[in-house]
């Protein structure tokens, strides 16, 4: 393990993936209605629960689904599976659903490229600790600005 180096990898992947996520939610109608969806199925959380959140998720489920599952069943069906695990049988979440699945071969082949663990844990506190700040203060209760102050260009 290079620490610096897959620590590095995991923080940059982490935060280009933030960025991503945040570009799709301000352009698309549907990033959007995604991020008033998980803000609501959230409700209230602190910072401090962000963080707790992040780690939880991204230790657990990367020792799970990376460290445990994918060297037995490859990359392909761990992601699957992976995608599976995020799936929520409601329509206005199912596009969450797909964005784990794409998310599972990153953190997937982070692991193949690296080796080990770090770096797709490293993304993955990053990616939730992140975004769940984020979806809870800009679009959970009292969030968002109104119409009127949104950005015009909407695909």
């Amino acid at each position: 393990m290079r620490w610096w180096r897959d620590g590095a990898l995991g923080l940059g992947t982490g935060l280009a993936v933030v960025w991503l996520s945040g570009e799709l939610t301000r352009r698309t109608r549907m990033g959007e209605a995604l991020a008033r969806a998980l803000a609501r199925a959230l409700g209230s959380l602190g910072l401090r629960h962000c963080i707790v959140l992040a780690l939880a998720s991204g230790i657990g489920e990367e020792a799970f689904f990376r460290g445990a599952l994918q060297p037995r069943v490859g990359l392909v069906a761990a992601s699957v599976l992976f995608g599976l695990a995020h799936f929520v049988p409601r329509r206005e979440l199912w596009p969450w659903s797909f964005f784990s699945l794409a998310a599972g071969f990153l953190l997937g082949g982070l692991f193949a490229a690296t080796g080990n663990l770090l770096a797709p844990i490293v993304t993955h506190v990053v990616v939730n600790a992140v975004n769940l700040h984020l979806l809870v203060r800009d679009y959970g209760e009292g969030g968002r600005p109104d119409e009127a102050t949104r950005e015009p260009e909407r695909f």
